[in-house]
């Protein structure tokens, strides 16, 4: 038996993009992935598709080295809105470091994560459409993630250890 992809039609991509949203909502992450990538081998520059398959994406990090952080923003890089694509690759930056946070990284080595995702809210801010807050309610986000733990956390190991001054004795 040969094992070969079948194309979807062009008339089911709307319907397939409902599909991706709902397998996304229940938190199916490879469903929704696969259903992106049938919908963008029909319509390559497909926008949502693309949202959705970086979202997709993100949607499966554990903060491991196996997590597929340049793809995603590989993806999250062709999307042609200068807004959606700077609002994505902050949400790409605050998953990586929330996921990493999750798998037990050391908050202090997380932060500069944070800081890039809350540097690419702060771009699209600017640029937002009227009436869309959804980069200021993210970059909330980040700031109640950073205010949860003691300041102490977030900087350990820089005061600890100046590099300039060789190792602590």
């Amino acid at each position: 038996m040969e094992l070969k992809l079948k194309p979807i039609s062009n008339a089911g991509i709307p319907e397939a993009i409902v599909k991706v949203e709902v397998y996304r909502y229940l938190n199916e992450p490879g469903e929704a992935e696969s259903i992106c990538r049938d919908i963008l081998a029909e319509e390559p520059d497909n926008q949502t598709a693309l949202r959705l398959l970086g979202l997709a994406i993100t949607d499966q990090f554990t903060g491991e080295i196996s997590d597929r952080y340049q793809e995603a923003e590989h993806v999250f890089r062709g999307l042609t809105s200068e807004y959606e694509r700077g609002y994505h690759l902050g949400i790409l930056q605050e998953r990586k470091a929330k996921a990493q946070l999750r798998a037990g990284r050391p908050p202090h080595t997380v932060l500069p994560i944070f800081e890039e995702a809350m540097n690419y809210f702060e771009v699209a801010e600017k640029i937002k459409p009227p009436n869309n807050d959804e980069a200021i309610l993210r970059w909330n986000r980040c700031v109640r993630l950073l205010q949860s733990r003691r300041d102490s956390e977030w900087r350990k190991d820089v005061e600890e250890f100046d590099a300039s001054d060789g190792p602590p004795v």
